[in-house]
């Protein structure tokens, strides 16, 4: 009789171990997922980017160094985008797409500060839609992050609070790093006024 308690005590054991595991894989796993739509929404915004600059170089003929510098930073954050898809846990990773996004930013923000100053461009309809789409990805961008985030602080949750933290250490599951990316209002979305 003790024998098939402590039988029965072990296989219980076991199968809370085991679904402890899988809680783990499976937070894991939605971090992921959900980096991996911010991986769509950042390529199809360094997509519609090379559209824009396309659009706007006729009228801004004496701007080369603005649109060099908006494709430059293009590259740059794609490769940290690179970066962060293979490996979205690893800080230095996500950091490097932090930085490149940052970059970008920065750029077409001198874009569209330069682009003020010319009213045809303003009114330029292949213009105004891609704005509108690149507003739109930032809209989605935003919203992607958030659910990343929150991915990731439910798996760095189960990670650490016990009996999690246990099997997390033991079995290798790292800490995630949430993504700093400025949302939409500070990034200052890029906009042509039509005023």
């Amino acid at each position: 009789m003790k024998l098939l308690l402590l039988l029965a005590a072990l296989v219980a054991l076991g199968l809370f171990a085991i679904s402890l595991y899988n809680a783990l894989v499976t937070a894991r796993n939605a971090y992921r997922n959900a980096f991996a739509q911010i991986d769509v929404q950042l390529t199809r915004r360094h997509d519609l980017i090379p559209n824009l600059v396309e659009a706007v170089k006729g009228y801004l003929q004496h701007e080369r160094e603005t649109l060099q510098a908006v494709m430059t930073a293009r590259q740059q954050a794609q490769s940290g985008l690179h970066q962060a898809k293979t490996r979205p846990e690893d800080p230095v990773a996500l950091h490097a797409l932090e930085q490149g996004e940052q970059g970008l930013g920065i750029a077409l923000g001198r874009l569209f500060a330069v682009s003020e100053a010319y009213p045809e461009l303003k009114a330029n309809d292949t213009v105004l839609q891609l704005m509108e789409e690149l507003s739109s990805t930032e809209n989605r961008l935003a919203y992607a992050r958030q659910a990343h985030n929150d991915a990731v602080m439910d798996y760095n949750n189960r990670c650490e609070t016990f009996p999690g933290s246990l099997l997390a250490r033991r079995f290798g599951f790292r800490l995630a790093q949430p993504l700093t990316l400025p949302d939409g209002a500070a990034r200052q979305t890029p906009r042509i006024s039509l005023s």
